[in-house]
């Protein structure tokens, strides 16, 4: 009797048991905070040096597969996002795992240039210490490779520490393969590093020399953006210039029709001129201004 009265005790105890730890799992699932979107992908990843001794002799099988990895996780991050973003400015994406991916296979592979190029142009916006780090670690491991030195440049000179570009692009130049541009580059960080002129000149010669087409896109419409800012500096001349001559903004693009054609400029049938990207410029009357239009793929900052 007192056997069968203790199995009924504890069969009630473990039934207890069971309804307190289904009702706790139901209020810690209703009182859970919600998940960080942000944080959802965030998986670990192998420190470098690890990385090198798990990897064997496939060294540079893991690197490539790193560096896919990093593109991989970028291209996602900005499928993902809402708006469009420029490549050499993702400060928008929480690429936390960015860094630690270009490090791994750079290590894994010291002699692979693409990942130092990517980190000098994307990683300034996210980290730019770890930007200068990694390629300051390509030029460690490549001394003569004077593209990092303008990739360093790059860098220092987004920073406006344009004494530390001319100094990287000074090292650079006197490399034995490196072109005669890179000393003219030292020369304008020294007397214009801020210039559209030296803006011009960088993203020219990224444009030239890089074999990453998103690199080569980014620089594009960088280019195209100068472009657009010298065009736009003209035309606020020309409605400057008319509201002097007759006391009033243009009401619209055909009031100054005549002197755009005289410039050259490329208008559309509404005699609306056009930025580099072929969409039409936005006249504002009231402030007597010009606007990128709705369409356009100029990038605005």
């Amino acid at each position: 009797m007192i056997d069968r009265t203790k199995t009924i005790s504890l069969a009630a105890v473990a039934v207890i048991g069971i309804f307190a730890t289904v009702a706790l799992a139901r209020f810690v699932d209703a009182h859970r905070p919600p998940p960080d979107p942000a944080a959802a992908d965030e998986s670990l990843y192998l420190n470098p040096k690890t990385a090198k001794r798990l990897s064997l002799s496939f060294n540079g099988l893991a690197a490539d597969w790193y560096w896919m990895r990093s593109l991989q996780y970028v291209g996602k991050k900005i499928l993902d996002h809402e708006a469009d973003i420029a490549l050499d400015d993702l400060s928008q994406l929480n690429l936390k795992l960015l860094a630690p991916l270009l490090d791994n296979a750079t290590t894994l592979d010291p002699q692979f240039m693409d990942p130092y190029e990517y980190a000098a142009v994307v990683l300034p916006a996210i980290d730019v210490q770890e930007a200068i780090r990694i390629t300051r670690k390509g030029i460690d491991a490549n001394p003569d490779a004077w593209r990092l030195y303008h990739q360093l440049g790059y860098i220092y000179w987004q920073q406006q520490d344009y004494a530390a570009a001319a100094e990287v692009y000074g090292r650079g130049a006197q490399l034995p393969d490196a072109p005669v541009w890179m000393q003219a580059m030292k020369a304008r960080m020294d007397a214009e590093g801020g210039s559209r002129a030296t803006a011009r000149d960088i993203y020219t010669h990224m444009f030239d020399q890089s074999a990453d087409e998103s690199i080569k896109d980014m620089a594009r419409r960088r280019l195209m953006q100068l472009d657009s800012w010298d065009e736009r500096d003209a035309l606020r001349k020309v409605l400057s210039a008319y509201k002097v001559r007759t006391g009033r903004c243009p009401a619209q693009w055909r009031d100054v029709e005549q002197v755009l054609r005289a410039l050259r400029a490329q208008v559309d049938a509404s005699g609306a001129p056009l930025d580099p990207s072929g969409a039409p410029y936005v006249l504002q009357s009231a402030t007597c201004d010009v606007e990128l239009g709705p369409n356009s793929e100029i990038i605005v900052k």
